[in-house]
């Protein structure tokens, strides 16, 4: 099992609650794509047009605008965080000041993965993320897969 006390470090509840890293250190893409399935763009509503993002949702920091971005995809918002047959579900954190900071995928096995910035790829608990980084999870998503 692979781990990095430096994630320790900035989210202290991955050693309680667990955690793996899944893949090696990329640049490349960030937890919005690995969200979204896609390990190939950065996703990111920045009003200049230079990361990827759904044209039919609203280029802001905004919760609605992530939900907008995602009902693209076919997600909806749900109630539960538990692990359902056919249905894939997403959280979206966001910081004190209500802004989206994170987002992470629930796995077939019902743990979730998450992106983490310019770093790995990490398979965790559900909470395993929250705390002062990322903030706290406010948005379920789910759709039919």
């Amino acid at each position: 099992m692979l781990r990095d006390p430096r994630l320790e470090k900035y989210f202290p509840n991955l050693a309680g609650t667990g955690y793996e890293i899944t893949s090696p250190e990329d640049a490349g893409y960030n937890c919005i794509a690995w969200a979204a399935g896609d390990s190939s763009s950065w996703w990111e509503p920045d009003p200049m047009n230079v990361s990827y993002w759904p044209a039919e949702a609203p280029r802001e920091i905004s919760t609605e605008a992530f939900i907008d971005a995602f009902k693209v995809l076919g997600f909806s918002p749900c109630d539960s965080a538990d692990e359902q047959d056919g249905i894939e579900k997403l959280a979206l954190f966001v910081n004190s000041s209500g802004e989206p900071t994170h987002m992470a995928r629930q796995l077939p096995n019902g743990k979730w993965s998450s992106k983490l910035g310019k770093s790995y790829d990490i398979e965790h608990a559900f909470n395993g993320l929250a705390g002062s980084a990322y903030g706290t999870i406010v948005v379920l998503l789910a759709r039919a897969c």
